[in-house]
């Protein structure tokens, strides 16, 4: 999908989620080139960049929209993200190879986050997904 982009890759997350933004941060602090920049699902400038996308689906998942605002949804944002960061091409390269499975690791953690965010010590989901 394309829509308007943001002036750098953009990865778009539930802030009401222990373990989004855990893993956010994750990924920022990965990030020493700094090519990304992480917005709240929640944040109303967010809504801009998914436009393309029915309101349910905005919330379902992350995001990953880039410069030229091409959209990255679920399991398939996680190829490209890993792109960006160092050393993540070889990863990349995996998660190109087998898309049905990183889909899935996708879908098992989204289902699992509450308990994930509990794990990692930032409390469930008060979004409630």
């Amino acid at each position: 999908m394309r829509a308007t982009g943001p002036s750098t890759h953009l990865l778009l997350y539930d802030a009401e989620c222990g373990f989004c933004g855990w893993a956010v941060e994750r990924v920022l602090r990965w990030d020493r080139r700094r090519r990304l920049r992480a917005c709240a699902l929640q944040d109303p400038r967010a809504a801009a960049w998914l436009a393309p996308l029915p309101e349910p689906a905005r919330m379902a998942s992350w995001h990953l929209v880039s410069p030229d605002g091409r959209l990255f949804s679920g399991g398939r944002a996680v190829a490209p993200l890993l792109q960006l960061l160092p050393f993540g091409r070889p990863l990349a390269a995996v998660c190109q190879a087998f898309p049905g499975l990183v889909d899935a690791g996708y879908r098992w953690v989204a289902r699992h986050r509450a308990w994930l965010g509990w794990l990692v010590g930032r409390g469930g989901c008060r979004s409630g997904r």
